[in-house]
Parts: structure tokens; C-alpha cells; sequence
């Protein structure tokens, strides 16, 4: 009995070092969110996310071995890779099949939590859960939170300060100044946070059901096609890291691929790249109206009060990827206009080029499909782009330039909009901001410049390679997140070097290393472009 007792004494001592441990730790994270999170904004938070998930990223990338001995990439270009992956770029400077099956992996996951899929269901979750929380546990909540020094209100402050769109004005104070009841204020306050709840368990569910089908029927087809299987047993790929990989990266819109000639290894293969067409299209322009059609299905069965509100009320909800019906049903419209004008030209001018050549006619029309639905924003390719007509180029560029939800919607501009604009006006901070701040063919301007200024010495040497053109598409590239690029060919040196070698990487991977880190920067630029879409208003072009 004295063994029990003192047993007993002991656990108990345990547990409460560790319910202290764990009150302490509480303490600090929301120490945390309170003096740092909730004095930031949107933009402040993303970038600090993407930053912080690029760094652990390179941290375990050089922490792990490569599958070659004979090569180490650098330390700059495996932190280039991983914020090409975090960033989904897929903007190369190392060839793939460099990497080890566990750096496929890691990459895999940083292309995942980097998706903007994923970054917006963590934003939905919290913002819904966060206030279920604060109205479920009540006063016993804010007396403990009171006790850690922390406001009652603290959950209040967390989703205005961390989640809401800063763009939005919060519509609360408006109702009670009209004089509508406060209960039945606080009751559409409660549907519009259960409204929001139930579309982050969609989008959750989305995300892993998509990526599940699509695994499962990448990784089956795999292992039925010999000619597939035979390439990726011929490089020494393993089938289910390679299926999970491209997966998640076509849906994440990045574009990386384990193989070093990405998909034109794969050319022949319709099979594939019609299971993967629609990862493309769910994973990015689609995805407004597929979500908000999903709302409406799910609505007619179950959670038909949430699905009414949120079908009834989009802009309320602030959430950038949840449209209305008329803008989710013009860009469906706009989406497929896109790929039809980019699929005629690009049929017209390579139906019987070089780029094409061996494949039937049925397989070419795949692949040109396949082609132009990657311009947005996935960068996925089964072609040299080195090699295509001038005039596909420059149509592509257009196309990797313009942001992934745009669309032709023929509507007259609406009251409340201007209403809107006029009180962010009022604002002296927002005005000047407002001001100073630059479209992004502005920056985009700039960007070039800088390149051409850290690689003029190329430019003189290997004009050939280091043109322009090739400079603007890689940067459009990366401010798209897309990964295109026009590659690098020693036989357009015009001082040949015996010591040059054709590598399938991207042509940033010539660049000099303070080319590289302004490509760095327009890809942590282009995957917050959305913050800044409204840029250069205060320039008038008479």
C-alpha cells in the first residue's frame, strides 16, 4: 500500500507539472497572437508564413543527402528551390533527379502547406472556430484568459486583426446604427460564423478528396502503362513518391515534377495528362466556382442554412476565393474562352513543328491542351518553349501574366462599391499608401531592369541566351508562379566553351547568384500579387 501511495503522490505530481507546463505554454501562444499577430495585417502575416516555411524548408533540405555523391547543390540554390516550392513557382536552378526520394517528399510538403487552397481553408478554420470557441465556453473562457492578463475579447481581436480582409469594412456597427434589433444581430452574427465554419470543413474535405482521387488513379495508371511505368523504373523513381508529388504539385498550381524534362517525357502518354488536366483546372481558375457550386449541392441535403447565407451573402463573408454567381459564372466562361483562343493559335503555328514531332494526331491534341491549360498558373510542359513560335510566346506571357480568377464580367459598377472606395478614402494613412504605391506591370518593369543590370556582363558575352525576351519570361514566369522558362542552350554560345554541359534546369540556374535573390523576391511578390491588384490608382494616363 505504501508503494501505491507513493506512486500515486507521484503521478499526481507529474501531472501537475505537466498541466502547469502546458498552462505556461498556452500562456505564451496566445501572449503571442495577441502582441504580434493581432497588431499585424493579412499581407504581414502571409509573408511572414511563407518566409518562415522557406526557411525550414532549406533548413531540411541541406539537413538531408542528395541521391547523387558526385553533386552537392548550393546552399543559395537549395534556398532558391525551396522558396520556388513554398512560393509554388517551380522555378528551377537544380535538376530534379538530383534530389533523393526524401527530399521529394519534403518538397512535396512544402508545395502542400504552400498551396493557396490550403492557406485559405487555415484562414477559414480559425476564423470559425475561433469564434465557435468564444461563444461556446463563455464567461468560464474569459475569466481564465482574464486571470493570464489576457482581454475578453481576445478571439474578437484574433479574426480582425489576423483573417479579415483589411480591404472590408466590418458591416456590425452599421446595423445598429439603422436601428435593427440586436438579437437578431447577434443571431446572423452566429449563422454568418457557422456559415464560415462549415465552408472550411468543405474546402478541408476538397482538398482531400481531390488529392486522394487523384493519387490513387495517377499511381494506378502508373503501374498499368508500361511506357510510363518503364520511365520512371528507368530513372529510379518510386512510383507512389512520384504520383503523390505531382499530384499535390499540379494541384497547388507549382508545376515541379520529379522527372528532369518535367512532363515531355510524358508526351505520348494522353492518359496522364488527361488525369491531370483537371487537377490544373481544381486547383486554380476553377476553384471559386467549383466551391461555391459545392456549397449549393451540399446545401440541398444538409447545412441548408449555412449554404443559403453563404450562397446569399459572398461578400460578407470576406473570403477572396468565394465569388458571387455572377463573377463564379463568368469565369468559367473567361477560363475556357482563354484556353480555346491559346488551343487555336498554338495548334495554327505547331500543329507540324519540331516541338510535336512522333506524336499522332489524337496525342497532339491532348498535348495542346494540356500545353495552354498550364500557361495558368501550373507550368507544367511537354514542349521546349526554346523552341515554339514567337507569337505562342508572347501569348503565353500575357497569359502567366494575368492573375488566376480573371475574368470578363459585364456589370455595371454598384453603389456600394463606391461607398466602400469613399470611406477607405477617408482614411489620410490609406490615401498616401494609396499613392505610393505601383501597379504591377510597374514593379514588374522594375524587376527586368535589376536582372538586366546583375546580368549585363552575360548579356554582352551570350547574347544568344541572355536576351530580353528570355529575362521577361522568367521573371512573368516567376511573378506567375508558373515556372516556364526558356532554359539554357550552349549551342547558342557565341564563344562556344568546351566545358559547357546542357543541364534541364530552368534558366535562372545560369544567373548570377543577385539574379537569383531578385528572382527570390518576385516569387514571394507574385504569390502576394492578390494584396496589391489595386495598385497605381493614383497614376492618370491623359
Amino acid at each position: 500500500m505504501v508503494i501505491f501511495s507513493y506512486v500515486g503522490k507521484k503521478l499526481e505530481q507529474l501531472c501537475s507539472c505537466l498541466l502547469c507546463s502546458f498552462r505556461f505554454m498556452w500562456f505564451l501562444v496566445v501572449c503571442f497572437y495577441h502582441y504580434v499577430l493581432c497588431r499585424m495585417n493579412q499581407f504581414s502575416i502571409e509573408l511572414f508564413y511563407f518566409l518562415f516555411v522557406s526557411c525550414l524548408g532549406f533548413l531540411i533540405l541541406n539537413g538531408t543527402d542528395t541521391r547523387t555523391t558526385t553533386f552537392t547543390p548550393r546552399n543559395l540554390d537549395l534556398f532558391f528551390t525551396s522558396v520556388s516550392a513554398t512560393t509554388v513557382s517551380s522555378m528551377s536552378v537544380v535538376e530534379m533527379e538530383v534530389f533523393s526520394n526524401t527530399q521529394l517528399l519534403i518538397m512535396t510538403i512544402l508545395m502542400f502547406i504552400g498551396g493557396e487552397v490550403f492557406t485559405s481553408m487555415v484562414g477559414l478554420l480559425i476564423r470559425g472556430f475561433a469564434h465557435h470557441s468564444s461563444r461556446k465556453e463563455g464567461g468560464r473562457v474569459n475569466d481564465s484568459m482574464s486571470d493570464l492578463g489576457i482581454p475578453p475579447n481576445f478571439h474578437d481581436q484574433l479574426e480582425l486583426g489576423t483573417i479579415a480582409n483589411p480591404e472590408f469594412e466590418s458591416s456590425k456597427s452599421d446595423i445598429f446604427e439603422l436601428g435593427y434589433d440586436s438579437e437578431a444581430v447577434v443571431d446572423t452574427e452566429e449563422l454568418k460564423y457557422k456559415s464560415i465554419k462549415f465552408l472550411g470543413l468543405l474546402v478541408l474535405g476538397y482538398l482531400l478528396l481531390v488529392h486522394i482521387l487523384g493519387v490513387f488513379s495517377i499511381y494506378v495508371y502508373l503501374n498499368v502503362i508500361s511506357s510510363a511505368k518503364s520511365v520512371l523504373k528507368h530513372k529510379g523513381l518510386n512510383t507512389f513518391t512520384f504520383s503523390l508529388f505531382t499530384i499535390v504539385s499540379t494541384f497547388a498550381s507549382c508545376g515541379f515534377v520529379p522527372t528532369n524534362e518535367n512532363m515531355m517525357v510524358f508526351s505520348k502518354n494522353s492518359g496522364l495528362l488527361l488525369l491531370l488536366i483537371p487537377q490544373v483546372l481544381l486547383g486554380n481558375n476553377l476553384y471559386p466556382s467549383v466551391l461555391r457550386f459545392s456549397v449549393w449541392a451540399i446545401g440541398k441535403f444538409k447545412k441548408k442554412n449555412e449554404a443559403n447565407y453563404l450562397l446569399n451573402n459572398a461578400k460578407e463573408i470576406k473570403f477572396h476565393h468565394f465569388l458571387s454567381r455572377a463573377h463564379s459564372s463568368f469565369l468559367v466562361v473567361t477560363v475556357f474562352v482563354f484556353i480555346l483562343i491559346q488551343f487555336i493559335l498554338f495548334s495554327l503555328l505547331e500543329w507540324s513543328s519540331d516541338s510535336l514531332t512522333g506524336m499522332n494526331n489524337y496525342q497532339k491534341f491532348i498535348g495542346v491542351m494540356f500545353q495552354t491549360i498550364n500557361t495558368r498558373h501550373t507550368g507544367e510542359t511537354i514542349v521546349d518553349l526554346s523552341t515554339i513560335a514567337a507569337a505562342s510566346l508572347v501569348l503565353i506571357v500575357v497569359m502567366m501574366y494575368l492573375p488566376p480568377y480573371t475574368s470578363f464580367l459585364a456589370l455595371s459598377a454598384k453603389k456600394g462599391g463606391k461607398r466602400n472606395s469613399d470611406q477607405r478614402k477617408k482614411k489620410s494613412k490609406r490615401v498616401m499608401l494609396d499613392n505610393i504605391v505601383f501597379s504591377q506591370l510597374s514593379y514588374l518593369v522594375v524587376f527586368v531592369i535589376l536582372v538586366c543590370i546583375t546580368e549585363r556582363r552575360n548579356i554582352k558575352e551570350d547574347p544568344l541566351n541572355f536576351n530580353v525576351l528570355n529575362i521577361v519570361v522568367e521573371v512573368i514566369s516567376a511573378y506567375g508562379n508558373v515556372g516556364f522558362t526558356m532554359g539554357y542552350s550552349c549551342g547558342r554560345q557565341l564563344k562556344p566553351d568546351g566545358n559547357c554541359e546542357n543541364k534541364w534546369y530552368g534558366f535562372a540556374g545560369k544567373w548570377s547568384d543577385n539574379g537569383k535573390l531578385i528572382l527570390v523576391v518576385v516569387m514571394f511578390f507574385g504569390r502576394l500579387k492578390k494584396f496589391n491588384m489595386k495598385g497605381g490608382k493614383a497614376w492618370k494616363l491623359m
